[in-house]
């Protein structure tokens, strides 16, 4: 059964890590998390979930204080769809060999050619309407249309400049020069492609690409996003890769991970303007409400390994694991017990991030934990801190360790198992010790030779 499930997991593990597509986009995005984080931070520290907090702070700084703070969040979160245009540019460029400035220089340009400049249904005091770019088009709702952008500006830039469509200068031109007059044709050919595409547009009913990405693509896989199956999917496969020793959420993510920050930051326009908050399965819920300890909530493993263990195999790994262990990182007990193809294991390390999922799905639907807030955190941030401060409830943090402790429950008969089997094994290597203690080179003599 094992080697079915490998021979099935693994190829498909392989094509989706090695496609340079998917690549770009999960590595774009990994450009612009420091700077969402940063920003999640500033936005944090002005709506801090204790009662009082604010009016506490407006004593020192006076009314409206959290505006200061704001204006970092809004240079990041007002501008997802900009930066990761940039990132995705940027990692595809390196994936197809081109120069990566210059492909998310162009992805950027390209982006805001397809984006309006003129909005007619506002006007300023002069009565012309407004002409620039607007927060929403640079924003979530554009977030489809980047990658999209991104992938054929690249595409065609990297085309042209393998046809050998470049200017040549001679040498002793310095290589900056060099490069950016290599760079012309190939950034001529994708503008002008984005320039047909924008009036193409214009001549429909959508208007703009924006409005068609976002009614056509963005909204139906927004929509997937709200189904109840989404996270246990995500979560499942995550799981299931990490069983066979492939990093699950570095396959999966680069499926469900543009889906996940579309609602993340959909959630957090929506926290800050006061609104409900409209998804569940942002970001966040996924890093702090389907394991504890890492992938399969190994945090409740680790515990019982600190605390009960009789083998010192496991109680030694138990002690080196935990501190790793309370900041999400288990890579230890991934390969080191192992769980690696360790049939004894596999039930509970399925089993316990899918019952966080189902419970917490559950609760978070009837009201009993608030949804997200859209507010990123470092994947690293421990267990009830991540809880309470992803949704800006103290129960919600109390929530996840009632969690944890039901992930004890449901590992310990697999624990006492794996622990049985680890100290008879240790039992057979003292007694293998013992007898070539009993061994004595005293009476071997070279005259005997």
């Amino acid at each position: 059964m094992m080697d079915k499930l490998e021979s099935v997991l693994t190829p498909i593990a392989e094509k989706l890590t090695n496609n340079k597509v998917l690549l770009a986009i999960r590595d774009g995005f990994l450009i612009s998390t420091p700077l969402i984080i940063v920003a999640s931070i500033f936005l944090l520290i002005a709506n801090f979930p204790v009662p009082g907090y604010s009016e506490f702070f407006a004593r020192f700084f006076g009314e409206g204080w959290e505006s200061n703070l704001t204006v970092v969040s809004n240079a990041t979160f007002n501008l997802i769809a900009l930066l990761n245009v940039i990132g995705i540019g940027y990692a595809y460029a390196q994936q197809l060999k081109v120069s990566a400035i210059a492909g998310g220089v162009l992805s950027m340009v390209n982006y805001l050619i397809l984006t309006p400049q003129i909005h007619p249904e506002f006007t300023n005091a002069d009565g012309n309407p407004f002409t620039g770019f607007s927060f929403t088009n640079l924003g979530s709702v554009g977030l489809f249309l980047a990658m999209i952008t991104a992938l054929i500006s690249v595409r065609v830039f990297a085309y042209a400049e393998h046809k050998g469509w470049v200017i040549k200068l001679p040498e002793g031109v310095p290589p900056a020069v060099m490069e950016s007059f290599a760079a012309l044709i190939p950034s001529m050919v994708a503008i002008i492609l984005f320039f047909l595409i924008r009036l193409g547009f214009s001549m429909t009913s959508y208007k703009f690409a924006q409005d068609f990405i976002y009614t056509i693509l963005q909204t139906p896989l927004m929509g997937l996003g709200e189904s109840y199956l989404f996270q246990p999917i995500y979560t499942f496969f995550s799981t299931m890769f990490w069983f066979f020793g492939i990093n699950g959420p570095a396959v999966t993510n680069t499926i469900f991970a543009p889906i996940h920050q579309a609602m993340t930051v959909a959630n957090l326009e929506a926290f800050q303007a006061g609104e409900d908050l409209p998804y569940i399965f942002t970001g966040a819920f996924s890093n702090f409400f389907s394991n504890y300890g890492g992938g399969g909530s190994t945090l409740s493993l680790v515990i019982l390994m600190l605390l009960f263990a009789k083998s010192e195999r496991m109680k030694k790994l138990g002690a080196l694991s935990i501190v790793p262990g309370i900041f999400g990182i288990n890579e230890m007990i991934i390969f080191g017990l192992p769980i690696v193809l360790n049939p004894v294991i596999i039930i509970p390390f399925i089993a316990v991030p899918l019952l966080n999922n189902f419970i917490s799905i559950a609760a978070t639907a009837v009201g009993i934990i608030p949804r997200t807030t859209g507010i990123s955190l470092p994947w690293t941030t421990p267990i009830f801190f991540s809880g309470w401060l992803s949704t800006g409830s103290i129960f919600a943090g109390v929530f996840q360790i009632g969690l944890l402790i039901m992930g004890i429950l449901v590992y310990y008969p697999f624990f006492k198992i794996l622990d049985k089997q680890y100290l008879e094994e240790q039992a057979e290597a003292k007694e293998k010790t013992d007898d070539l203690d009993d061994i004595s080179l005293d009476d071997i003599s070279f005259e005997d030779l």
